[in-house]
């Protein structure tokens, strides 16, 4: 994963109905800005079959027991691939 530039966060209860569309449209706009990315769902246990919708959908999956949009985030963010540069350094 070292040559991911940007992860796609995404938090996640019981979003079945629209999560593959919303999955979709983040891969397909990495793929059409030449950024080599993932889409990462932070999801707060749900139980709508959402993960397997993501994995399927091709996005990295991560649970977060604790619940809260703020939280999902949280976790999201410490699990995220991507490079940080300050003032080009690492």
């Amino acid at each position: 994963m070292e040559d991911l530039e940007l992860t796609i966060l995404m938090p996640c209860l019981n979003e079945a109905e629209t999560l593959e569309t919303c999955i979709k449209k983040a891969k397909k706009s990495l793929e059409e800005n030449k950024i080599k990315g993932e889409v990462l769902i932070a999801d707060n246990g749900s139980t709508d079959g959402s993960q397997d919708i993501a994995r399927r959908s091709g996005a990295r999956v991560i649970n977060v027991p604790r619940r809260g949009y703020g939280s999902a985030l949280i976790e999201g963010t410490k699990e995220a691939f991507r490079k940080i540069l300050y003032n080009g350094r690492r």
